[in-house]
C-alpha cells in the first residue's frame, strides 16, 4: 500500500531540513512505498488572493500533508480541507494544536500531553552518509551568545585548548552567532581553522560524517543533534546559563544523563572501542506516526 506525502516548503532551509527528514523516517519504516511531492512557499498574501497553487489539483490525493515552520500552516490546513488527508505539523505550531492531526514536537519544548503529540527529542535532522568516518578526525563547532545562554570566551579558548592536547586531526568551525576574534585567538594552534563564510554548501555534512570525535557549545542545542547523526563520540562545551529556569540546558543535561554525549575534555584522547549508533529521531518520529495513523489513540 502506497503513502502520498504532499511536503510543504517555507524556504527556511533550517525547516525543510526537518521535514525532509521526517521524509527519510518514512522511507526508512515503509521503504519505496512512500511517495513524496515537494511544494513550494506560498506568500500568505498569494494564499488569501489566489488559493492554493492549481497544480496540485493534478498530484496524488495526500495521505500525509507535512510541514515545518508558521508559514507552512496554513497551506497545510487548506490542503487537508480541500484535498484530504492528514496534516502533520513539525516544531511547536503557532495555531492550535488541535487543528492538526499530529504534531512532532521536541521535549524540551513542553507541549501538552495530548493524542496528537508525538515526542521527538531534538529537532530531527537528516541522516548522515555512512561509512566515511575518518580514524583520528577530531571536530570542534562553536555557537555563540543566545537567549538561553551567556558567552564565556575564556573559559571556551581554555576547554579547547585542551581538547586540541589529544593527538587527533583536528578542524575547528565558527558560526554566525561566535564572537568576532574567536577563530583568530586559536591561530597557531595546529588545527584547520574555517570560517562558517568561507564553508562550501555540504562542508559541514561532510566533515560530521567524517569525524571520530566532535564538540559542540552547549548554545547549539540542534548541532548537538545533527553531531550524534554521526558514529562519533559527541561531547559539549558548557557555557553559563542566563536563567535557573532553562529548557535547552536542561536538554542537553538529559543527553549527558543519557551517556548520549560528554563533557568530559579528558575523553577526546581516550581510544574510542565500538562505534555509536547514530540517534535517528527521524525514524522513531515517523515509526510513531505510522504506528498512530494505524492505531489511533482515544
Amino acid at each position: 500500500m502506497r503513502l502520498t506525502v504532499w511536503r510543504f516548503l517555507d524556504g527556511n532551509r533550517a525547516h525543510e531540513k526537518q521535514s525532509a527528514a521526517l521524509v527519510s523516517g518514512l522511507r526508512d519504516c515503509a521503504g519505496d512505498a512512500v511517495d513524496c511531492h515537494e511544494i513550494g512557499a506560498v506568500g500568505v498574501f498569494s494564499l488569501l488572493r489566489h488559493g492554493l497553487p492549481a497544480h496540485l489539483a493534478e498530484l496524488p490525493q495526500p495521505d500525509l500533508i507535512i510541514g515545518a515552520g508558521h508559514r507552512s500552516h496554513l497551506p497545510m490546513l487548506m490542503a487537508r480541507r480541500r484535498f484530504g488527508g492528514q496534516v502533520v505539523v513539525i516544531m511547536r505550531p503557532s495555531l492550535p494544536l488541535r487543528w492538526f492531526d499530529f504534531a512532532i514536537i521536541p521535549e524540551h519544548d513542553r507541549p501538552p500531553p495530548l493524542a496528537n503529540v508525538i515526542l521527538s527529542q531534538g529537532a530531527l535532522t537528516e541522516p548522515l552518509p555512512g561509512g566515511q568516518v575518518r580514524p583520528g578526525r577530531g571536530l570542534i563547532l562553536l555557537g555563540g551568545p543566545s537567549k538561553h545562554f551567556a558567552w564565556d570566551a575564556g573559559g571556551v579558548q581554555a576547554t579547547v585548548e585542551q581538547l586540541l592536547q589529544a593527538p587527533l586531526q583536528w578542524v575547528i568551525s565558527d558560526s554566525r552567532r561566535t564572537p568576532g576574534g574567536t577563530l583568530e585567538g586559536l591561530a597557531g594552534s595546529g588545527a584547520e581553522l574555517c570560517h562558517w563564510r568561507d564553508c562550501p554548501p555540504g562542508w559541514l555534512v561532510e566533515q560530521l560524517a567524517q569525524a571520530e570525535r566532535i564538540w559542540v557549545t552547549g548554545d547549539s542545542v540542534s548541532m548537538l543533534f545533527e553531531a550524534l547523526q554521526s558514529q562519533a563520540q559527541v561531547g559539549v562545551i558548557p557555557l553559563p546559563s542566563r536563567r535557573r529556569a532553562n529548557k535547552v540546558r536542561a536538554a542537553v543535561q538529559r543527553l549527558l544523563d543519557q551517556g548520549l554525549v560528554t563533557d568530559c575534555t579528558a575523553d577526546a584522547g581516550q581510544p574510542i572501542e565500538n562505534a555509536r549508533p547514530p540517534l535517528g529521531q527521524q525514524v522513531t518520529c515517523a515509526c510513531a506516526l505510522l504506528r498512530r495513523r494505524s492505531h489511533p489513540i482515544d
